[in-house]
């Protein structure tokens, strides 16, 4: 399967040290299926970070998703569990990862789900009323790598 990163440079090596903290699985390497999403991702770093907006293609072998090689977190839509991790990831601005998944694919905490994220962050609204809330939305799935182990299932294309 195809992978796109979008950034402002091309990534020729993945370097897990630059990730940022706090994001919606943690500090490691995001992904995208659709090409458009990775796009997007790659104007908004090259406006905030400066640079060229490129995006790097990577090719990923889904088999090792069900061996046991790797620690695999597979969220199937905007759930509560999904949230909570969210949550717990978002609030979580140290280097060491909130949880032990080395890979996890699930919805992106986009602008349409994002503001209920921080609705829930603030405590203005319950869990059950963010479920409520998004479970019409279709989500953009995003693919978190977080560890060495993870990234060498990956091979650019």
């Amino acid at each position: 399967m195809k992978l796109y990163h979008g950034s402002n440079t091309l990534i020729h090596s993945i370097d897990l040290t630059q990730g940022r903290p706090g994001k919606d699985f943690g500090k490691g390497f995001y992904l995208s299926k659709e090409f458009d999403q990775a796009q997007r991702m790659a104007q908004i770093t090259a406006v905030r970070r400066g640079g060229t907006p490129q995006v790097t293609t990577f090719e990923f072998d889904e088999a090792c998703l069900n061996d046991e090689q790797l620690r695999v977190k597979i969220f199937d839509g905007y759930t509560i569990e999904w949230a909570q991790f969210i949550l717990k990831n978002r609030l979580n601005n140290t280097d060491t990862l909130a949880h032990d998944y080395d890979i996890v694919i699930g919805p992106i905490a986009d602008d349409k789900v994002g503001v209920q994220i921080r609705q829930l962050l603030r405590e203005y609204i319950t869990l059950e009323q963010f479920q409520k809330k998004v479970e019409y939305i279709t989500p953009t799935i995003q693919y978190f790598f977080a560890t060495e182990r993870a990234i060498a299932f990956l091979h650019h294309e």
